[in-house]
């Protein structure tokens, strides 16, 4: 089989305000924050109280179903508070930092003696474990479970997304030693694709089949890779990892220490000069919204891309897994006839009214309006044109709204996660929230058939 995947159907969303590549250290935070919505399907049992001191990497709870898995603080500090909601459930956990960070050290590891058992148990109890997500499901890895393969995307498609050959420039030490690692862990290979033309470090990096990609959004999404490498059937699992995640599972491999530094983009038509910024996963992210400027009062602060990325507020933390920050306009406002006359600075899939398909490589600023209100699926075959896996959108959507257990499974709903249907959500003239209703199909079929 060929290396080289060339993705045909899709939807390049070209928007302003992307990232200049540059790079400036961010503020220090005062408060660090872990999201328990970060950690999807996972119960956590606290091993620690309000008013605790803690070190940077060392545990503060653990997963209730799988009790050696634990979730580590990403600094040194108090434990001030443990935010909860109905039912007492955690909702939140906030650190109060010092200003000078402990570490909770550990041995480093002798990667050419280490067994694949004694590995497990190390990154289960380091806290790097959350950063290895599993298909089917799209949760934390089961680690009782052995992957076929393994799969890394370090190709961004994804509107203002991160670019990952720069924030991964220099790192190759720590990528070699995660690479290492978790190719101890499968008996297939570690699939890393990259961009066609990329200076990727990952072409310096041994023990990976690198395949190169090219066209439109999807493409750089790992499930459209999954789909076209090694696509996953009913009783198969595929681990997943992020390039920067990998770089933090190889820092600690390699030093002991859980280092929570992250290169985060600032990106987005509000934001006078975006950039990229060092910081740790947690941080408040007005130590560096701020220091770029914003442009606009009323704007939407996303935590991620603006396809699968959550909103916060600007006094809100940086997410466990997200290296994007994007800020755009907050669409609160409605044209007059808006669907009536022609549309010149919008972005669309159809030729109905709308020019974008003259101009593709025009850039948009687009605010948050969903133009147009909540629906009934209106069939129009638009999904197929810009969804890439061999999987029938439409029809796996409505398996998933009826709960039709046998359905989901024939559909393909194994092989996908809630952002592959990012771009059909984007894109729905009946404006349905697809990825949310993949969401809810995967947990019913997890809960049911596990």
């Amino acid at each position: 089989m060929s290396k080289d995947i060339r993705i045909k159907k899709g939807l390049n969303i070209n928007l302003v305000g992307a990232a200049e590549q540059t790079t400036s250290p961010a503020v220090s935070s005062n408060v660090y924050a872990i999201n328990l919505d970060d950690f999807h399907g996972i119960t956590p049992k606290m091993m620690m109280k309000e008013g605790a001191e803690v070190k940077a990497g060392e545990p503060i709870f653990y997963n209730k179903n799988k009790e050696d898995m634990l979730f580590v603080s990403p600094v040194s500090g108090e434990l001030v508070e443990i935010v909860r909601g109905a039912r007492r459930r955690i909702l939140s956990l906030k650190i109060l930092a010092d200003k000078e960070q402990v570490f909770h050290e550990s041995k480093p590891l002798d990667l050419e003696k280490v067994d694949a058992a004694e590995l497990r148990k190390v990154l289960l109890q380091s806290g790097c474990w959350p950063f290895i997500k599993q298909r089917p499901y799209d949760i934390i890895a089961n680690p009782d479970k052995t992957p076929k393969a393994i799969f890394v995307s370090a190709y961004a498609t994804a509107p203002l997304a991160a670019n990952p050959d720069y924030v991964l420039e220099g790192k190759e030490k720590e990528l070699q030693a995660a690479i290492a690692a978790l190719g101890k862990m499968t008996p297939g290979k570690i699939h890393v694709s990259i961009g066609k033309d990329s200076k990727s470090p990952f072409t310096a990096i041994n023990g990976v089949a690198l395949h190169k990609v090219s066209g439109p959004h999807p493409a750089g999404l790992v499930g459209t890779q999954i789909n076209r490498i090694d696509p996953i059937n009913k009783g198969e699992v595929v681990w997943t990892v992020a390039p920067q995640d990998l770089v933090i599972i190889g820092a600690f491999l390699l030093t002991g220490r859980f280092n929570a530094e992250r290169t985060v983009a600032l990106a987005g038509s509000c934001i006078k000069s975006p950039k990229y910024y060092t910081t740790k996963i947690g941080t408040e992210v007005s130590t560096f919204l701020y220091a770029s400027g914003v442009k606009e009062e009323k704007f939407r602060l996303i935590n991620g891309d603006v396809l699968t990325g959550y909103q916060i507020k600007p006094d809100g933390y940086l997410g466990f897994y997200n290296n994007t920050l994007t800020a755009i306009p907050e669409g609160d406002d409605y044209e007059f006839f808006g669907w009536n006359k022609p549309v010149f600075n919008k972005i669309s899939s159809t030729r109905a009214l709308t020019f974008s398909w003259l101009n593709p490589k025009k850039k948009y600023d687009l605010d948050t309006n969903t133009n147009g209100e909540h629906r009934a699926f209106v069939v129009t075959g638009r999904y197929e044109e810009v969804f890439p896996l061999d999987i029938y959108p439409l029809q796996l959507l409505k398996a998933c709204m009826v709960k039709d257990l046998d359905e989901m499974e024939q559909l393909g709903l194994y092989e996908v996660a809630p952002e592959d249907f990012s771009l059909t959500e984007f894109i729905c003239i009946s404006k349905q929230p697809h990825q949310q209703i993949i969401r809810e199909g995967l947990d019913l079929l997890h809960q049911e058939i596990g």
